[in-house]
């Protein structure tokens, strides 16, 4: 009996390392195709030396192109292609949220390839669930309001828009505070550990839905714009009684 469940064993994880295998080369298959020209034929990166085309990219000749991804991990390849930063239509454009380009397997063999080139950090689990609400409205103060608003909904900073995060996902926000991307500042788990940023994706998922009783939100657009629409609407109020008490002056 134990041998038979043994053999069992045995096979279901031969079977399982030959659909990781060929998940793996399935992935290489996509990056061939979609990746290749900015990250190099192995993953190493394309140095400023080196030129090269990518498929629905601008024809030009494209200099300095692509970071090594041999210790991206999984999480970075994830979340890349989730968003739809990746593929850039032309190098050295911002990367902005956009249509995924990939379906679920297609995401899935490709972040498996990428994971497979290198150690790196795999997908994060974060459990928003076990945070703190009010630390997280702390920590995102402290930590991103000063690009993304108090109330994550972007904004500009110099050389780049900062996104809303309206469409993020929980494993999103975890993927973003880890890697970085563009000119967002990297979070180790020493700045921000795993705790502190469950509170505070608890508290971007309370800021998509806030409370708004006793107010207009304005689209939560912020307080200095709100602030604005308010000084407008109050001079236009102040303009029409002006305007009443003089003609009744005058007549």
């Amino acid at each position: 009996m134990r041998s038979r469940l043994l053999i069992a064993a045995l096979a279901a994880l031969a079977l399982a390392g030959n659909a990781s295998a060929d998940l793996v080369q399935q992935g290489k298959q996509l990056y061939g195709e979609y990746c290749v020209a900015c990250h190099g034929a192995n993953g190493e990166g394309v140095s400023s030396s080196q030129t090269g085309f990518g498929p629905g990219r601008h024809e030009t000749v494209q200099h300095g192109m692509g970071p090594s991804l041999r210790d991206a991990g999984a999480l970075a390849a994830d979340f890349y292609l989730r968003t739809g930063y990746m593929p850039l239509q032309q190098v050295g454009a911002e990367p902005r949220r956009s249509t995924v380009l990939f379906s679920e397997d297609e995401i899935r063999a490709l972040v498996a390839y990428v994971a497979s080139l290198g150690p790196g950090p795999a997908i994060p689990t974060p459990h928003p669930e076990r945070g703190s609400l009010s630390d997280g409205r702390r920590l995102f103060t402290q930590r991103c309001a000063g690009c993304h608003q108090v109330v994550a909904e972007g904004g500009f900073v110099t050389g780049a828009r900062v996104p809303p995060l309206e469409d993020a996902t929980p494993v999103e926000i975890a993927e973003a505070v880890r890697i970085g991307p563009y000119v967002m500042p990297a979070f180790s788990k020493r700045a921000i550990d795993d705790r502190q940023l469950d509170s505070i994706i608890r508290y971007v998922g309370y800021a998509k839905h806030p409370d708004d009783r006793g107010g207009w939100s304005i689209g939560h657009i912020g307080p200095v714009p709100e602030g604005i629409v308010t000084w407008w609407l109050g001079g236009a109020v102040l303009l029409g009684l002006c305007l009443l008490l003089g003609r009744r002056l005058a007549g």
